[in-house]
């Protein structure tokens, strides 16, 4: 909605300050802990504040900037880049802050202020970035291009009230957003505890870092391979969905199962884990630029930061909820593990009910001829 209201620019300037600000009071130097605490919690709201545009801003993105031959791998690459960040944090945690619980190589327990030190490096490292990026948005960081590069991108768009009331009364946008919340908000929720699920089958912090990592990785290079496809042969991307979908429902019921050796016996080896998840992440973290394109497509002209940003709110909320009943059923990671493959069931089911239109592309092609 702040691309709709305020403009690309202005809206990356005003996100990328609250980062800045949010990374700096985390790296306050106060000795009082309850202070410290407070500084760090409203840092993560100043961040949480900006996570709408860096989640939202591909689509806006790629129709502003680019052709209509373009747009899909430019939404891969804006939206899939941001993952890559998620990727290096499933490396750096375990690799740069040693584990607290005495897990650590050759089972010495790690030195307390050590690791506040490792957490406070880090804490820097991450201000410093932020800062950098911030300071090239402020150097150039244009709202558009000199010329529109399509019919679409310079064609006018509904207005705010309007536009929700289109989406809400759009049954074909309820049925895909539910299709992208629940498997891409289960999956979100259950990969930022999958060091505690894993734990209980004897896999190490460190090893489920690198499976994360893995996936996150595999799912960008697969996002743009499958965007560039998109781009290439036009009106294809229900059957994209179709075949990420059904991949990542059999790849997290291999995972499922095999978490429940004593009852699947099938095989629970390093290698079956690697794959298994890393296969789930590649087909879900690559399925998100599809979607998004498929949003802007069903509900044009509606803009793109308000259709991207309700299904990106549906989906935290998703995630929220699964997150909520972990608190209480926090001993026991069964159930948490048959939610992937019945999220990813469901929203299949979902796409394949699903009757696709190309709005947007079919005033590019019919205008431009």
């Amino acid at each position: 909605c702040y691309f709709f209201i305020l403009g690309l620019r202005v809206t990356v300037l005003l996100t990328s300050s609250l980062m800045v600000l949010g990374a700096g009071l985390r790296c306050v130097p106060v000795s009082d802990l309850e202070i410290r605490k407070k500084l760090i919690h409203g840092g993560q709201l100043l961040n949480g504040l900006a996570g709408p545009t860096v989640m939202n801003a591909a689509p806006f993105l790629s129709t502003t900037w680019f052709s209509p031959d373009e747009r899909a791998t430019a939404t891969a690459i804006a939206s899939l880049l941001n993952y890559l960040g998620s990727a290096a944090a499933f490396l750096v945690g375990p690799l740069v802050v040693p584990p607290p619980n005495g897990t650590a190589q050759g089972g010495a327990p790690s030195n307390t202020q050590h690791i506040k030190d490792r957490i406070e490096a880090v804490l820097y490292a991450e201000f410093g970035m932020v800062s950098l990026i911030f300071s090239a948005a402020l150097a150039y960081f244009p709202s558009r291009p000199p010329f529109p590069p399509s019919v679409a991108a310079a064609s006018q768009r509904l207005s705010y009230r309007r536009s929700f009331c289109r989406l809400l009364s759009n049954f074909r946008f309820l049925m895909v957003a539910l299709a992208y919340a629940i498997p891409l908000g289960v999956f979100s929720g259950w990969s930022g505890v999958l060091d505690l699920i894993l734990t209980p089958i004897h896999v190490s912090q460190v090893d489920a870092g690198w499976i994360g990592f893995w996936s996150i990785v595999g799912g960008c290079v697969v996002g743009i391979a499958m965007a560039r496809f998109a781009d290439f042969i036009r009106g294809m991307l229900k059957f994209i969905l179709l075949l990420l979908l059904s991949g990542a429902t059999l790849a997290s019921t291999w995972f499922t199962l095999t978490c429940l050796t004593s009852v699947t016996h099938l095989p629970l080896t390093t290698a079956t884990l690697y794959t298994s998840c890393i296969l789930l992440g590649i087909f879900l973290n690559s399925s998100v630029p599809i979607f998004f394109e498929l949003f802007v497509e069903t509900v044009y002209p509606v803009p793109e930061g308000i259709s991207c940003g309700v299904v990106t709110f549906l989906s935290n909320v998703f995630m929220g909820v699964l997150l909520f009943f972990l608190t209480f059923y926090h001993t026991e990671f069964s159930w948490f593990n048959w939610c992937l493959p019945g999220s990813c069931l469901l929203s299949l089911l979902l796409i394949l009910c699903f009757r696709e239109s190309y709005d947007r592309l079919y005033l590019d092609v019919v205008v431009s001829v």
